[in-house]
């Protein structure tokens, strides 16, 4: 896939970029420190140790996949800008648009996607 046909990806990546960091500083509690933020969200003495736990579970495993997500649109930017953007990386053939503009940050095929998932 060539730049101009690209672009469009880009830009919806650069916008999902930027989504995902919202997601992730609003987790993390905005403008409070991680600490602060943790003590809000976990300090409430009413709940039971169970709840706490869980929530806090719940909360990381949130965090990691936004991460990760942060992660693979990094990745897909930095393929753009070396030009094999839309191509699998496990076995170079090219990724259906259609996949693209659903899921912009897509390194695989459906095939390799399925064999990895598995």
């Amino acid at each position: 896939m060539n730049t101009e046909q690209a672009a469009p990806f880009q830009q919806q990546l650069i916008t999902l970029r930027r989504q995902v960091l919202e997601q992730l500083a609003a987790q993390r509690g905005g403008t409070l420190g991680r600490a602060d933020a943790a003590a809000e969200h976990f300090g409430h003495p009413e709940d039971s140790r169970a709840q706490v736990y869980t929530e806090r579970d719940i909360e990381f495993a949130l965090g990691e996949h936004e991460t990760a997500h942060l992660a693979a649109i990094d990745a897909a930017l930095e393929r753009i800008q070396a030009g094999s953007y839309g191509e699998c990386t496990d076995c170079g053939a090219d990724i259906g648009t259609a996949r693209l503009h659903a899921a912009p940050e897509a390194a695989r095929c459906l095939g390799c996607q399925e064999k990895a998932e598995e």
